[in-house]
C-alpha cells in the first residue's frame, strides 16, 4: 500500500504555514510558508483607497492563493487523507450566500474586505455593546473586545449599510477557507463561542445588531469533517484523495494537542505576533475576572478551555527592532539586541512598560489603550528599552496567570509554544523568572500546523481522540526553564509597580483620547463613533 499522509495549515497575521506528515508514524515530511501577496492592509487598499487610522484589514483571494500554493508544494501526487485548518481570529469578512467574498465584488469598499484581529477600529462599536448589557457577556468577563466578530459586524452595518445589506453571510475568515476548499459551509464552534460569543443553550446572541442572526449558520464541535476537498482543488494542487477537511479552529488553540496539552490542568502560551493563554479543565467553573471566554469543544473535545491573551506580542518586539535596526537583517538586530539585554541584570534599566502596543485583551478588553515606556533618562540605553519591553510581555502574562492562581485554579503545567517559545530563550526565562514557576517549551518544529494537522486526523477517524493524535504526531521532548532565585525580589517590585499603572483610570483615559485627536493635515479622519448605542439594536 502506498503511504498515506496528512496536512495542516496554520494561517497567521502575516503568511500562511503548512507541513505534512506521514499518517501512520507521524513523522513531518516537509513545511512550506506563503507570504500574503497584500499582507496586513493599514495604509490603503490594494486599488488605492486611503485607510482610516486604526484600520487592519485582510483581501480574502490571498488565503486562497496561500491554499493552492502549499497545498500544491505539500501534496501533489501524494494520497492525503485530511488537512487540517488553523486560523487567526477574530478576522470575520461579509460574503455572498454562495461563498463569494464581497471585496471581489467591491474591491473599493474597505468594508468589504477581511477585518483582520488588530482591526481596532471597531473598539466603539464594542463600548456600545458592553454599555448595553446582556447575559451573553456572563461567560466573557462582562465586557466584549473590538478585536470580536459582533463589534465589527456593528461597525459595518452602520458605516457600510449597502455592504451589510448585501453580505448574505458573516463569518471568520478561517470558515469561509474551508468553505472554498470542500464546497461546504461549516462554521466551527470554537470561533463561534469564542469570538462571537455562541452558546449550546442560546445560541448567538440576540438583537445585538440588526440582521446579524440570519448571517450566521450553527457551528460544529472542532475534529469535525466539514466535508472533502473538492474535486478541482485536487486538480489544481495534484493530491489524491479523498481527502476530509476539518473545520477550522482558532491558530491559538489549534496548537494544543500538537504540545501535549490535552488534559485538565495545562496552561499554555502561544506566543506569537499577538499571544494567547489557554486554561484546560475537566469541569466548568465560573470565569475568573478579566479572562476573555470559555468554552467546551471549542479547542479540545471533551474539556473546558478558558481563553485570554496579549493584543501585542511578538510584533511590539519586532516594531522596536524594526524602528530601532541594530543589524543588517531582522534576524541579526535580534540575536545582537537578546545578546546585550541578558548582560542586564534584573531591574538594572530602571525602566518599566506597558505592553499595549495593540491595546489590551485582559483584564480590559480595549483595543484603543496603548504602549507605555516609564523611566526614561540621559542614561537610558537601546538595549534598556529592549529589556523592558521583554519584562514587560512577561509582566502581561503573569497577570493571566494570577487571574487563575486567585480563582484557585490547579496549575499542573504551564508551557509555552509557537516561534517566540523556541526562538528567543532569554524571553521564556524572562517568563519563568516573572512567573515565579517552572516553564516547559516542547522540541517540535511547526507546532501550529501540527496541531492542525492533528484536527484533520481526528476528523477523518485516522485516529480515535486527541490524546491518540499528541502520542502518533506531537512532541516528544521538552525543555524545562526554571526561575532563577536572584531575580524574584526585583521582579516582584517591577511587577508591581507594572500592575499600579495597569490599574491607573486617568493613564487610560488619556491614552483614549491621544487616539481620538483629529487626523493630521492630508490624513483620513476615522468615521463617527457611536456614543449612546450607535447601530447596536
Amino acid at each position: 500500500m502506498s503511504r498515506s499522509y496528512v496536512i495542516g495549515l496554520d494561517y497567521g497575521s502575516e503568511s500562511a504555514r503548512g507541513v505534512i506528515l506521514d499518517a501512520v508514524t507521524g513523522e513531518q515530511i516537509d513545511s512550506h510558508v506563503h507570504a500574503y501577496r497584500h499582507g496586513i492592509l493599514t495604509g490603503a487598499l490594494p486599488g488605492g483607497v486611503v485607510l482610516p487610522r486604526g484600520w487592519a484589514l485582510q483581501n480574502a483571494a490571498d488565503y486562497v492563493e496561500a491554499a493552492e500554493e502549499i497545498l500544491g508544494r505539500l501534496g501533489r501526487n501524494r494520497r492525503v487523507l485530511s488537512i487540517g485548518i488553523g486560523f487567526t481570529a477574530s478576522s470575520p469578512m461579509p460574503a455572498t450566500g454562495e461563498g463569494a467574498a464581497l471585496s471581489d465584488i467591491h474591491p473599493n469598499d474597505p468594508h468589504a474586505y477581511v477585518k483582520l484581529w488588530k482591526h481596532g477600529a471597531a473598539q466603539p462599536y464594542a463600548d456600545a455593546i458592553n454599555r448595553k448589557g446582556g447575559d451573553f457577556l456572563d461567560n466573557f468577563g462582562g465586557k466584549l473586545s473590538g478585536e470580536w466578530l459582533l463589534p465589527k459586524a456593528a461597525q459595518i452595518a452602520q458605516e457600510a449599510p449597502h455592504i451589510w445589506e448585501a453580505a448574505a453571510r458573516f463569518m471568520e475568515g478561517g470558515d469561509w477557507l474551508v468553505w472554498q476548499l470542500c464546497g461546504t459551509e461549516a462554521r466551527s464552534l470554537g470561533l463561534a463561542a469564542y469570538k462571537a460569543q455562541y452558546s449550546r443553550v442560546s445560541g448567538y446572541p440576540k438583537g445585538i445588531v440588526p440582521g446579524l442572526e440570519g448571517k450566521l449558520s450553527q457551528p460544529l464541535p472542532v475534529g469535525s469533517a466539514a466535508g472533502s476537498l473538492l474535486p478541482a482543488w485536487h486538480a489544481r494542487t495534484g493530491i489524491e484523495g479523498p481527502t476530509t477537511i476539518a473545520v477550522a479552529v482558532i491558530d491559538s488553540h489549534v496548537v494544543l494537542p500538537a504540545i501535549g496539552a490535552v488534559s485538565s490542568g495545562c496552561f499554555v502560551g502561544a506566543l506569537g505576533t499577538s499571544a494567547a493563554y489557554l486554561y484546560l479543565g475537566a469541569d466548568y467553573r465560573p470565569l475568573p475576572a478579566g479572562i476573555e471566554g470559555v468554552a467546551i469543544d471549542g479547542a479540545v473535545r471533551d474539556l473546558w478551555c478558558y481563553e485570554a491573551g496579549q493584543a501585542s506580542f511578538g510584533d511590539m518586539l519586532a516594531w522596536f527592532v524594526k524602528a530601532f535596526p541594530r543589524g543588517g537583517s531582522m534576524e541579526e538586530s535580534f540575536a545582537l539586541y537578546n545578546a546585550a539585554a541578558s548582560r542586564l541584570p534584573a531591574g538594572s534599566n530602571h525602566l518599566i512598560a506597558l505592553d499595549w502596543w495593540n491595546g489590551n485583551r485582559v483584564p480590559l478588553a480595549d483595543s484603543m489603550l496603548s504602549g507605555l515606556l516609564l523611566g526614561l533618562t540621559v542614561h537610558s540605553t537601546a538595549d534598556g528599552i529592549y529589556r523592558a519591553l521583554l519584562e514587560a510581555l512577561c509582566f502581561g502574562a503573569r497577570t493571566v496567570l494570577d487571574l487563575y492562581r486567585a480563582a484557585e485554579f490547579t496549575v499542573d503545567r504551564v508551557l509555552m509554544t509557537s516561534g517566540l517559545a523556541r526562538k528567543n530563550p532569554l524571553l521564556v526565562q524572562i517568563m519563568a523568572d516573572v512567573m515565579e514557576c517552572a516553564i516547559e517549551v516542547p522540541q517540535i518544529a511547526n507546532a501550529t500546523a501540527v496541531g492542525a494537522a492533528i484536527h484533520g486526523a481526528v476528523a477523518a477517524g485516522l485516529v480515535g481522540t486527541y490524546r491518540d493524535g499528541a502520542a502518533r504526531f506531537g512532541a516528544r521532548e521538552f525543555q524545562t526553564y526554571r526561575p532563577r532565585p536572584d531575580t524574584a525580589e526585583p521582579y516582584r517590585a517591577l511587577y508591581a509597580q507594572y500592575r499600579t499603572l495597569c490599574a491607573n483610570a486617568s493613564l487610560r483615559r488619556v491614552m483614549r483620547d491621544l487616539g481620538e485627536v483629529a487626523a493630521a493635515p492630508g490624513e483620513v479622519s476615522l468615521p463617527p463613533q457611536p456614543r449612546d448605542g450607535g447601530s447596536v439594536a
